[in-house]
């Protein structure tokens, strides 16, 4: 009997593992993240965004300015691609924080959410 409950248990377990691993798929931020360029009053925002995945920031020239309203940290790049360069780092954005670019360096081109 307690051979069957030990296959019980991990039978259970593999279950509630898996999911766990397709439901956070679906999964998306709470809140807002607000984009910005620099010197423009044109602002996007993103709602809702899935966590999983590199998101384009859908700003023409890229944003200079950027407000994470959310629940979750993100994380910001320069390329379009959310690649690291040598001169090209990711900026981490707790949650619920602003962050401005330096003037005269890169705007931010595409992000990932912290999960």
């Amino acid at each position: 009997m307690s051979h069957l409950r030990h296959i019980g248990v991990i039978t259970g377990a593999a279950l509630l593992l898996l999911t766990a691993t397709a439901c956070s798929a679906d999964r998306t931020t709470v809140g807002t993240l607000s984009f910005r360029a620099h010197d423009s009053p044109v602002e996007v925002t993103y709602t809702n965004t899935p966590v999983q995945g590199c998101h384009k920031v859908g700003l023409p020239r890229g944003a200079a300015h950027v407000k994470n309203n959310t629940l979750v940290d993100i994380v910001l790049y320069r390329t379009p691609g959310c690649q690291k360069t040598d001169k090209a780092d990711g900026i981490y954005v707790a949650t619920s924080t602003s962050n401005v670019t330096a003037p005269g360096s890169l705007p931010w081109r595409s992000f990932t959410v912290v999960h």
